[in-house]
């Protein structure tokens, strides 16, 4: 299998596609809150990149950091009936990097690449580009003509985004004389 070297990949990609990035050098990390806490930005802008495994296939998703992935939405999407995150030896294999180092490229390691479609909303993302100690960051607009990813709803409902409604009569919040 040809062997890659991630961050040399992505680098040398953005450069040669004139796409502007921030490289932040930070300590080892390996969670999306050692992220946010070594670089100072938010799980909102941080693009989670996971890879799964499904029969044979494997393939790569894309989440904010603050978020968590359905496994049945996933499922849905992918029509497949079982998927699981891949081994750390499945990821050395696929990706040539580390757990906690995954990169959103998928396109460089010929993995189908899932993003949710809530990242349409960030105009900025920072993500790992195969290494712990290095964070890219780039517009939101250039990551997605780089490697088109597909966009799917694929992250669980979280409870403080639900909204509970209440009838209430208009006269308790306005004067029908302002209609």
């Amino acid at each position: 299998m040809n062997q890659i070297d991630p961050y040399k990949k992505i680098t040398d990609l953005l450069k040669a596609k004139k796409i502007s990035f921030t490289e932040i050098k930070h300590i080892p990390i390996y969670t999306m809150n050692d992220s946010v806490k070594a670089t100072g930005i938010s799980a909102e802008i941080g693009a989670k990149s996971l890879l799964l495994k499904s029969d044979e296939k494997y393939f790569l998703i894309v989440i904010r950091g603050s978020q968590k992935f359905d496994f049945k939405k996933l499922k849905s999407v992918l029509k497949v009936k079982k998927i699981r995150l891949a081994t750390p030896q499945e990821v050395k294999d696929q990706m040539k990097c580390e757990i906690g180092a995954c990169f959103p490229f998928g396109n460089i390691v010929n993995l189908p690449t899932y993003a949710d479609i809530s990242l349409v909303n960030n105009k900025i993302i920072s993500f790992s580009p195969g290494l712990h100690t290095c964070s890219i960051k780039i517009k939101w607009e250039d990551f997605y003509a780089l490697v088109k990813p597909k966009l799917e709803n694929i992250i669980q409902e979280q409870d403080s985004h639900k909204i509970t409604l209440k009838a209430v009569p208009p006269s308790k919040f306005m004067d029908s004389k302002e209609l």
